[in-house]
């Protein structure tokens, strides 16, 4: 049987690590040291069970660091409908190309960091909300419940 080639765009941003900071005996320094300036981040807390994305950026790539908990972030090819995954624990950080449509799935509760190659309030449109089909959320999406309740217009 022959598998089908990977379409993914997102991966696994590895560190590098002076092992010097290891040998002596103090821990360690891992560096992650990405292509492209990074101009922004954001430290974001998601709860077991729920989920953060169903959206794409089409002004900027995001790397995500995960410093604590366990989860899954999903891209999914707009294309072929495709699932692609990375799952992330403590200390995992993904690349997350521009026009990548991704949901991050909480396993446990989490903390991670976001960094953005273009300041969030700098751009015409930093988000575009889509219903991936892994879940509902993301409070900026239009049609969750979150977003109703806080834009009703008060009619009393």
């Amino acid at each position: 049987m022959k598998q089908k080639k990977s379409t993914m765009k997102m991966r696994v941003f590895n560190p590098v690590c002076n092992l010097n900071t290891i040998k002596d005996g103090r821990g360690g320094v891992f560096s992650f040291v990405p292509p492209a300036p990074i101009a922004e981040w954001t430290h974001q807390f998601i709860k077991a069970g729920k989920i953060r994305g169903n959206h794409y950026h089409p002004e900027f790539d995001e790397y995500v660091l995960l410093v604590d908990g366990a989860g899954v972030e999903v891209e999914k090819d707009h294309k072929t409908k495709q699932e692609h995954f990375v799952y992330m624990s403590k200390g995992t950080c993904i690349f997350i190309p521009r026009n990548t449509r991704h949901v991050f799935m909480a396993m446990t509760d989490c903390e991670s960091v976001s960094f953005l190659t273009k300041p969030w309030d700098k751009c015409k449109r930093p988000i575009v909300h889509e219903n991936l089909g892994l879940g509902i959320g993301d409070h900026g999406d239009p049609k969750s419940e979150y977003y109703k309740a806080r834009n009703q217009k008060i009619t009393s």
